[in-house]
């Protein structure tokens, strides 16, 4: 049940889940009602999805709690401090200047977003505030420092490699995770991601090009998120490891962002930002 006592909602940001019949929504909907820090205030579903007018609570298949699932976003963020957006980049993109215009926190978990949807994303953020990662976990974002470092500190003689596996139904690949950690060996060997990224490999393809950074991609099965840097050069291999075992790293991590963008200047920010590191 969602807490919607008037000390909670008083003291608590109020939080609208979008996207909420899927994995990532149901379990956003778990930790926010366990937490006492936020509090689900709406519920956004697609234009013509099943859940739109039904009680969540029930929806889910549980007692009924007061919270009706809507279709238009003007709707359910009446009221709200933040959404939580683990969705498609099409609808992340329509949704922005709405959650913007309203005042409300758009924290962003999407990935697959493409150079015009980060371009669009940025020219909202002058206007709102936006905090969004390819990967709201602790342990993701902590991995990604440490690529950074490592890269700083090995020059070229040290091929970096991201591997990474997820379950049979993800769309987009590399992960946003990968590519987030891609960005952060780039950032530390001072070079672009875009210049130096393999993304595919097949066939003949000749020797590997020095200070050039590889993408390898497993999909299959139930794998929620596996993630490795590997540096290898010559006689060694250093390998960087986060492993989720659970959806809910992810969940917390955007609730804590929530919380956090309250009463932040304009603007969009990273996972970083919100950890303070």
């Amino acid at each position: 049940m969602t807490n919607t006592t008037a000390t909670t909602t008083a003291t608590t940001t109020a939080t609208v889940v979008t996207g909420v019949s899927g994995r990532m929504g149901r379990m956003l909907v778990q930790v926010i009602n366990a937490s006492d820090k936020v509090h689900l205030s709406g519920a956004l579903e697609r234009p013509g999805h099943a859940w739109i007018g039904k009680d969540l609570g029930e929806a889910l298949g549980g007692a009924a709690n007061g919270i009706i699932v809507q279709g238009d976003p003007r709707v359910a963020l009446q009221g709200a401090q933040a959404v939580i957006d683990f969705t498609a980049p099409s609808a992340t993109v329509a949704l922005a200047p709405i959650a913007a215009e309203l005042g409300v926190a758009h924290i962003i978990g999407t990935t697959g977003l493409s150079k015009g949807d980060l371009a669009a994303l940025a020219e909202v953020a002058k206007s709102g505030v936006i905090v969004r990662a390819g990967n709201m976990s602790l342990g993701v974002n902590l991995l990604a420092a440490l690529t950074r470092k490592v890269a700083e500190a090995l020059d070229t003689d040290y091929d970096i490699e991201i591997i990474e596996g997820h379950h049979r139904h993800k769309v987009d690949a590399p992960s946003g995770t990968a590519l987030m950690l891609g960005e952060a060996a780039a950032a530390g060997r001072g070079v672009s991601l875009e210049d130096a990224a393999v993304r595919a490999r097949d066939g003949i393809t000749g020797p590997r090009e020095a200070g050039s950074i590889g993408f390898a991609v497993v999909r299959g099965g139930d794998i929620i998120g596996e993630h490795d840097v590997m540096f290898a050069a010559d006689g060694e291999r250093i390998i960087l490891r986060h492993i989720a075992s659970d959806r809910s790293v992810f969940a917390r991590g955007a609730v804590k962002a929530a919380v956090w963008a309250q009463g932040r200047k304009n603007g969009e920010y990273d996972m970083a930002a919100v950890l303070g590191l």
